[in-house]
């Protein structure tokens, strides 16, 4: 397939620039073979099953972006990709730790290995280059340092003002209520809409909720950059599943219960742990996992996600979960009847 393939017209009103009033108050496309509903989040309690499964995740946004100056003196603006977490040896026989991560880095000049950045006195090394990320050393665990210099980074599409903070509302309501481990740069958008109380309302129908991880990676906002999908490659994100998600999953396939993704980073992770055997392990990792039409699921039979971007590979996951042309024409559906779309935006519930 073809990048043109996952184009749409989006009128720029409808991508959604603050979260509603409250978690639950956004509007639900609600996808089944027999076609489209509109109805409201909170209905999908109406949707879900005793015995059912929803899966979680529990991934907390870091202040992943931090603002600075190079050691010439130029301005300097620094995003996290993600925390070398796996120790790796290097040519000079040092060890990286987790004062170690992947970047982006926007500079006038591209960076060399030994210059130093400068954010509140305090120095951070480029030790050199993965592709199009930096290197970085920094002077003490890389998420205490963004803790006390960074800020919350929200998604490009999401218009503040240029040297505005980022407010407390944002810091709120750009976070799961049920965020738990620190390490993502952006949230898990399908989660932002449950709420405590609607999270309660389903465990008292009989549906089972269990956790796993998946840090987003600055990489889910980079264009894809080749015509032909296939030849796309993924950016790397780290995952986490426990062996109570595993046995969650185990016991819901074994009463017929369905396993209910929320977002597309539950899919990527449950996948991508199921893709040598068809079964989901425990452990962790990164992956690669690319998913787009033609792709064979072996875990998750429903799916909670918000609208994607255009000729993203999220929307790419999307078309391979409901059916290509299924999706296209819902998402036209949307746009026709005002949906709001990306991180702050109304939700799907796809039933395959």
């Amino acid at each position: 397939m073809f990048l043109s393939d996952f184009d749409y017209d989006l009128p720029e009103n409808l991508v959604a620039q603050q979260p509603l009033p409250n978690r639950t108050d956004s509007r639900l496309l609600h996808l089944t073979v027999d076609g489209l509903s509109h109805e409201q989040f909170p209905d999908l309690l109406n949707h879900l099953h005793a015995g059912d499964l929803l899966v979680l995740n529990d991934t907390q946004v870091v202040k992943a972006r931090l603002h600075g100056e190079k050691d010439s003196g130029g301005l300097a603006e620094v995003l996290l990709e993600r925390v070398v977490v796996l120790d790796a040896n290097v040519a000079d026989g040092s060890t990286f730790t987790s004062h170690h991560a992947l970047c982006q880095v926007r500079v006038s000049k591209a960076l060399q290995p030994g210059r130093f950045l400068h954010f509140a006195k305090q120095k951070v090394e480029c030790v050199g280059r993965e592709g199009e990320f930096y290197l970085l050393k920094f002077p003490q665990p890389v998420f205490e340092f963004l803790e006390k210099h960074g800020e919350l980074p929200l998604p490009p599409y999401i218009d503040r003002e240029a040297g505005s903070a980022i407010t407390e509302f944002d810091e709120a309501r750009y976070q799961t209520v049920f965020a738990h481990n620190p390490g993502a740069v952006a949230a898990p958008t399908a989660g932002l809409h449950f709420s405590p109380e609607l999270l309660s309302a389903a465990e008292d129908l009989g549906v089972d909720v269990a956790y796993v991880t998946l840090h987003v990676g600055a990489g889910t906002f980079q264009p894809v950059r080749v015509n032909d999908v296939s030849e796309h490659q993924m950016h790397r994100e780290y995952y986490e599943i426990s062996q109570a998600a595993v046995s969650a999953i185990e016991q819901t396939k074994a009463r017929g219960g369905r396993v209910v993704a929320v977002g597309t980073t539950v899919i990527r992770t449950l996948e991508s742990a199921a893709k040598e055997t068809g079964l989901v392990s425990a452990g962790g990792g990164e992956t690669r996992l690319f998913i787009q039409p033609g792709f064979e699921f072996n875990v998750v039979d429903a799916l909670v996600t918000n609208f994607h971007l255009p000729k993203s590979t999220l929307l790419m996951l999307v078309c391979a979960f409901a059916g290509f042309e299924s999706m296209i024409a819902a998402y036209k559906v949307a746009v026709n009847e005002g949906y709001r779309f990306f991180s702050y935006g109304d939700a799907m519930f796809i039933e395959r």
